[in-house]
């Protein structure tokens, strides 16, 4: 998984796959879903980012496991 911010224009993307993407679904205003056409997910592209999540928290990676 690879995370990027843009300061400039406050935009967070979080890669989850190395396939490529064959289209994009919307799910909440500025929160993009980036999707195989097999509509397995490849990444998550947030727009407005500082307003939406704290960035602090966009580099680290929590893992659990789910019983």
């Amino acid at each position: 998984m690879k995370v990027k911010y843009d300061k400039e224009i406050d935009a967070a993307y979080i890669q989850m796959s190395s396939k490529k993407p064959d289209g994009a679904i919307e799910i909440a205003e500025g929160v993009i879903l980036h999707t195989t056409a097999n509509n397995e997910i490849v990444s998550i592209e947030i727009l407005d980012a500082a307003k939406k999540i704290p960035i602090k928290t966009l580099y680290k990676l929590e893992l659990t496991e789910v019983a």
